[in-house]
Formats: structure tokens, C-alpha cells, sequence
């Protein structure tokens, strides 16, 4: 099993490592982040994933007689189970990144990933030695966080399928939460703040990078509103994983909930 190299702790600014990026899309992909490669295997693009979700609306005789497909199709969307999960965002490598320079304090702490996906962070967090929960909403995610892990040489992370508005955590145990480009819409501003006064000890603290989405500034005003304060511990520039001609800007904020 591969171990982490020595870090200094974070600084305001800076950008994470250039790589070489594909032009089309690729199955398994490699990324360097924190001193190392990382080989991350993936179901689907997300374009195909989404024709597979547009091909519910064909006809079909019988769910055109029960109404089944429909009904399931509304319900996903509804829902936002999308199919994000697939795709490697910018903001999870700069996430990767500054877990890797904040390894001191990560050492033997509960920390949870929350929104996984691929699983990047997760098993960043357990090769720098916290004791990681990877959550996502969707079981295949997970499928492919435990392969990734398992194929980068690191010890399993502990996957949980998990809804965020009903979490599966005890009150206040949670030292660290961390999240890699989690909201794009305004109503999951209000269950994502819920379940973080819920899950993080009251000295816990939580990273969330991100690339600039307005949804997040209304997340932190709500966080502050809760007694939360918050600041962005650094701005980075990142690479897309596909060839693109400017580098991603993402932003680190961290967030620590109310003493008492």
C-alpha cells in the first residue's frame, strides 16, 4: 500500500499541478493530485448516461399502459438523481489538493465525503490517514468509488448510500465534512445546511470547494444566519479533465459551526 508524502498546511493561493488531459472521453482516467498519480475507472460519460435517461421517454406499450416508466422518470428528475457522479469536476482535484496540504489535521479524525461520486477525495482523505466516510445518493457511485480505491492501492474508505436530508450519522460526530461542487440549485441550500448543523461536532469544520456558483453564496448566508462563520481559505486554478483553453478557478471555503 502506497503512503502519503509529507505536507506543509495550506496557503491562500495558488493552482494545483497541470496533467495531461484527454480530448474525448476515456473509461478509466488518471489524474495527479497531491504528489501522486490516480487511476479512477468511471461507468459513462455523463452525455451518454444522459441518453440513457432520455431513452425512458420512448414509447413503450406497456409503460405507456401503466404509467411505470413515466413515473419513474419523473420521480429521478424530481429528485436530481442525475447523473453527475460520473464525471471528475475540477473542483474535487483543488479539493484533493488541499486535504493533501492540510494532512496534519486529518490524522485519525472522522471525516465523511459528502457527495462522493467517483470517490477522489474519500480516498485522498484515507491514504493521508483520516478515518473517512464516502456518502453518496447513488449506489452506483459507490460501485465505482470502492474499485477506484481498491485499484489505487488504498484501504477502503466506509461507502454508504446516504440521503442528506435524512442522515445515517449520530448527532455532532462527524470532526470534518468536506464536499467537492455539490449544489446547483437553491433548494438544496436549506437540507445540506440542516444536515451539516446536525452531523458536525460543534470544533468540527467543513471544506467546501467549489467554481464559483452563485447557489453557494446563498449557502454561506444561511450557514452565517445559523451562527456559522465562514472564509475562503483558498482560491486555485485547476484543470478540467477534458482539453479545454483556461484553467478552472476554484474556490476553498471553510466553515465551522457555532460553539454552543
Amino acid at each position: 500500500m502506497s503512503t502519503p508524502p509529507s505536507s506543509s498546511s495550506g496557503a491562500s493561493s495558488g493552482s494545483a499541478p497541470a496533467r495531461c488531459r484527454p480530448d474525448t472521453y476515456a473509461p478509466v482516467v488518471e489524474v495527479h493530485a497531491c504528489g501522486r498519480a490516480w487511476t479512477l475507472e468511471r461507468h459513462a460519460d455523463l452525455e451518454s448516461l444522459w441518453e440513457e435517461l432520455a431513452a425512458c421517454d420512448a414509447p413503450n406499450p406497456v409503460a405507456d399502459t401503466t404509467g411505470t416508466t413515466n413515473a419513474a422518470r419523473a420521480a429521478f428528475v424530481d429528485d436530481e438523481r442525475l447523473p453527475y457522479w460520473t464525471e471528475l469536476w475540477p473542483a474535487s482535484l483543488g479539493l484533493a489538493e488541499w486535504l493533501a496540504e492540510n494532512r496534519a489535521a486529518l490524522q485519525g479524525r472522522r471525516c465523511l465525503d459528502l457527495g462522493c461520486g467517483l470517490g477522489l477525495a474519500a480516498i485522498v482523505g484515507q491514504w493521508l490517514g483520516a478515518r473517512v466516510i464516502g456518502m453518496d445518493y447513488e449506489e452506483e457511485a459507490l460501485r465505482f468509488a470502492r474499485l477506484n480505491a481498491a485499484r489505487n492501492g488504498v484501504a477502503q474508505p466506509l461507502w454508504t448510500v446516504m440521503d442528506w436530508r435524512m442522515p445515517a450519522v449520530a448527532a455532532r460526530s462527524l470532526d470534518m465534512v468536506w464536499a467537492g461542487d455539490i449544489m446547483y440549485e437553491r433548494r438544496f441550500v436549506t437540507p445540506v445546511s440542516d444536515f451539516l448543523d446536525y452531523s458536525v461536532a460543534r470544533d468540527g469544520m467543513v471544506w467546501v470547494a467549489e467554481p464559483g456558483r452563485n447557489v453557494y453564496a446563498t449557502f454561506r448566508e444561511t450557514l452565517e444566519a445559523r451562527g456559522w462563520t465562514t472564509r475562503c481559505a483558498r482560491t486555485m486554478q485547476v484543470d478540467a479533465l477534458y482539453r479545454q483553453a483556461e484553467r478552472v478557478t476554484i474556490h476553498l471555503w471553510e466553515m465551522r459551526p457555532p460553539r454552543t
